[in-house]
């Protein structure tokens, strides 16, 4: 997928429900009683149906994630149900339930999906205590209810609108759909998936829905568009997910922690096809040079988020890592897989494998960005490299990366022509180089994130 038409697209229809509630929101607008409690109570229903799927499905995986985000669909259905029981007129006179839920319902479901990015969530295997919390958010909202049916006094008629409690729940609201969009764009960033596009279109349809319900009265038109838009956001955030657990995959956009290690173990569902179908080439060739380049690749990425480069670069350097060496399905395999040191001629056969590499990608539709991490990662700084003996202005920081993980990984490995050199050997080799052959920079985030890995496993000694 094309990232920047998407991302216009995906904004256009972001944005499509703040302008229409916007334009049409102080219109005079009668509708019956009636009319609310059914349109809330189909909101609801598609609420309660998402949170019963979701809720399901994390606990029959074992999944922490899926299961709070079904309390949170838990949550915003049984407050959406009471606040269409609430309505006036219907099965209860004037009380404040229907204000509570109305303004609470946004801003609950928002603040548990924010619950879902906690380290503790994301590692537990225990579904157990998040299903508790779904049932005692459930019995806490039920207990609201009773109590405010029984006794209309007791429920507060707050947030009114316009109040400081209104611009104050709104403010908090409005924060965490926020976050909630920023984790659902960089999960497509990363994955240029079009169902986490959508997704973050959903969040914003949902956030679009908050302002109508704080700052307007059920006499303007804007205040039931926003209904409107709460309901056609739930449908459309639920949707992929419930799309995804179908496919028996983690739904991730609500998340947002997708890393970059994530689209190297499962290239075929994040990168595509195509990459997946280089890599079982690759295997069928050499299966060392295949495993070399998972490695590379997981290194790479990991090495890519030290420094911070954005999802974009992340996915690039990704695709471009584990395709690097894909241009040795043109090297002799009485070369490639030859038990011994090469011959000079062999060697430069060998050294032509990048530019094969990068032949190969312009003939099936690859993009510069990769081309040049292919073509490239064998180049060295000082202009030692090969195949084109490229100096440090030309060579892109994503080859550099991925040229001091390309060389670390081929250090540390066994061949049958020498043995694999130890961690520490390999790094001094690369610091002794760094700033001549191999970027500082890259060098010392390759350093870090190999000291972030041993330090657990050291404590644990």
């Amino acid at each position: 997928m094309h990232v920047i038409p998407a991302l216009v697209v995906g904004s256009a229809l972001a944005l499509l429900p703040s302008f229409t509630i916007n334009a049409l929101a102080h219109r005079h607008a009668h509708f019956t009683a009636q009319a609310h409690f059914s349109g809330v109570g189909l909101t609801a229903l598609a609420a309660a149906l998402a949170a019963l799927a979701l809720t399901v499905a994390g606990a029959r995986r074992r999944d922490g994630r899926t299961v709070l985000v079904g309390t949170a669909f838990s949550a915003m259905a049984a407050l959406l149900a009471l606040h269409g029981i609430a309505t006036p007129g219907i099965l209860v006179g004037m009380n404040g339930v229907v204000a509570f839920t109305g303004g609470a319902t946004l801003p609950v479901g928002a603040a548990v999906l924010a619950l879902a990015a906690l380290p503790s969530v994301r590692r537990t295997r225990n579904v157990q205590p998040l299903l508790a919390l779904q049932v005692v958010l459930l019995s806490a909202i039920l207990t609201l209810g009773v109590v405010g049916m029984l006794v209309p006094s007791a429920v507060p008629n707050v947030p009114a609108t316009r109040s400081t409690e209104a611009y104050a729940l709104l403010a908090i609201g409005l924060s965490l759909f926020a976050l909630l969009a920023m984790r659902a764009l960089r999960t497509f960033l990363l994955t240029r998936r079009r169902t986490d596009l959508v997704v973050a279109i959903g969040i914003f349809w949902l956030a679009s829905a908050l302002p109508p319900a704080m700052l307007l009265t059920y006499m303007e038109l804007g205040w039931w568009l926003g209904h409107v838009f709460e309901l056609l956001g739930m449908m459309i955030v639920g949707i992929p997910v419930a799309l995804d657990l179908r496919r028996k995959a983690e739904s991730r956009p609500l998340v947002g922690d997708v890393t970059g290690a994530d689209l190297v173990a499962a290239e075929e569902a994040f990168l595509g096809a195509h990459v997946r179908a280089l890599t079982l080439s690759l295997a069928r060739k050499d299966e060392y040079t295949v495993e070399h380049t998972r490695r590379v690749a997981l290194r790479s990425v990991q090495v890519g988020e030290e420094l911070g480069l954005t999802g974009s670069r992340l996915r690039a350097l990704a695709t471009g890592a584990l395709v690097h060496d894909i241009g040795k399905l043109s090297v002799p395999d009485s070369i490639l897989q030859k038990p011994g040191p090469l011959t000079d001629e062999e060697f430069e056969i060998i050294k032509r494998h990048p530019e094969w590499g990068d032949r190969l990608l312009v003939d099936l539709g690859f993009g510069d960005e990769i081309r040049h991490l292919v073509r490239d990662h064998h180049e060295r700084l000082d202009g030692s490299g090969y195949p084109n003996g490229t100096e440090s202005s030309l060579i892109s920081f994503d080859a550099r990366i991925l040229g001091v993980c390309d060389v670390y990984d081929a250090l540390i490995s066994h061949r049958v022509y020498r043995e694999a050199w130890p961690h520490g050997k390999a790094l001094a080799l690369l610091r002794e180089q760094s700033g001549t052959s191999f970027d500082a920079k890259c060098v010392a985030a390759l350093e870090r994130v190999l000291a972030s890995e041993q330090a657990p496993v050291a404590a644990a000694v």
